[in-house]
């Protein structure tokens, strides 16, 4: 038996064994992690490419972020990852940025928006 069905008070594990099985949450784990020689970067640009394998992502830094940018971006990192890390790295990023916008309010990734407002609120 698992941890948390050892844990199970009586009466759940008697409607359990009434009901459908019940799902279970998953447990979370603490991972430990060793970032000493992680390189770190700023990128304010990304392109996902891939094949049915694998996804790529490219992050780079765009110095002209507005418009159509006249050189060529150069790519300074390379991310290539399966499908199933691809998914938690989402759900991840969706998590974090809905905190963030739940405390400063909405990201308008639209640059052409953003500075309409940015005029209207000096103007």
């Amino acid at each position: 038996m698992s941890q948390t069905e050892d844990n199970a008070a009586p009466a759940e594990a008697e409607g359990a064994a009434a009901a459908a099985p019940q799902q279970q949450q998953p447990q979370q784990v603490q991972v430990q992690v060793n970032d000493e020689e992680a390189n770190s970067s700023y990128a304010n640009f990304c392109r996902v490419t891939g094949s049915p394998e694998e996804l790529i992502v490219d992050f780079g830094l765009n110095p002209q972020p507005v418009g159509v940018p006249k050189d060529p971006i150069h790519v300074n990192q390379r991310v290539i990852m399966n499908f199933y890390t691809a998914k938690r790295l989402l759900a991840a990023l969706q998590m974090s940025v809905q905190r963030h916008e739940a405390v400063f309010g909405v990201l308008e990734t639209d640059i052409q928006k953003r500075l309409k407002v940015q005029q209207q609120a000096g103007g």
